[in-house]
């Protein structure tokens, strides 16, 4: 068994607490956005200036979705704390991604930039960024899996942990990592082979959903939905309109064209 003791607390400055998963999640937006302004040293149609108006719109739209997508799966919890709604803990990944992709859209509507061009080079991006974001959950301890017997399977000791302590849980972290990484090489692999634009991104998102209804079944959680979690269920949603629109629309291209 693999046996994580790390604070998930970073740094203490008086009652103000760092934990190393905003540390994390922060490295994952300045990533993504760098990724952006390496596209455009490539030669990517569109300005610096789109990338971070862009930036400056979908990164608050993410955060207010990502924790809205949360009170919704936990409003028994939420409906009793109404607070903690304002707080920053309780961000999920689908919101995060549905937020910053309707935030984007909008603002292309305005500024007439081709969209789907632009969230087709955004896509390994946003996956490189998830795989950065899945190290701070890892070491937070949160999102973790059902408890196994598996050699690889992990033991969370810190008490600051939001994983059980002593109990040895499937790393879903760490395999999400690796998906994401994979993924990363497949969707540079496919740049430029797909039509229309945003066909890239629609390969991005239902190789996520699809993995998120798998690893869901491995993953703590409650049921949102036929004994489904939520972000099974949005995944579902998801590959339900993926895969006809591509299978309708997508084209194999030669890098020529």
């Amino acid at each position: 068994m693999i046996t994580i003791g790390v604070n998930p607390v970073a740094i203490t400055l008086g009652s103000l607490s760092i934990w190393w998963y905003g540390i994390m999640v922060a490295l994952a937006i300045l990533v993504l956005i760098l990724w952006m302004a390496w596209q455009i040293r490539r030669g990517a149609e569109f300005s610096y200036e789109t990338v971070f108006t862009a930036a400056l719109i979908g990164i608050p739209s993410g955060i207010i979705f990502a924790k809205l997508i949360h009170v919704i799966d936990k409003w028994g919890y939420y409906s009793q704390h109404p607070a903690q709604i304002a707080s920053g803990a309780g961000l999920t990944i689908y919101g995060a991604i549905l937020g910053a992709f309707l935030g984007i859209w909008v603002y292309s509507r305005v500024s007439r930039f081709r969209f789907g061009y632009f969230i087709d080079l955004l896509a390994p991006g946003i996956i490189l960024a998830q795989a950065i974001g899945r190290v701070g959950c890892t070491l937070n301890g949160c999102c973790y899996g059902l408890p196994t017997s598996l050699p690889w399977g992990v033991i969370y000791t810190h008490p600051n942990s939001h994983a059980p302590l002593g109990v040895a849980v499937h790393p879903t972290q760490i395999y999400e990592i690796i998906f994401c990484l994979v993924v990363f090489g497949v969707l540079l692999m496919l740049r430029g082979r797909l039509k229309p634009e945003g066909s890239l991104f629609g390969v991005y998102i239902s190789l996520y959903a699809a993995w998120r209804i798998g690893v869901g079944f491995l993953r703590d959680g409650s049921p949102f939905l036929f004994g489904l979690h939520e972000a099974q269920v949005i995944s579902i949603a998801i590959l339900l309109i993926t895969i006809p629109l591509m299978a309708v629309k997508t084209r194999w291209v030669s890098i020529k064209d």
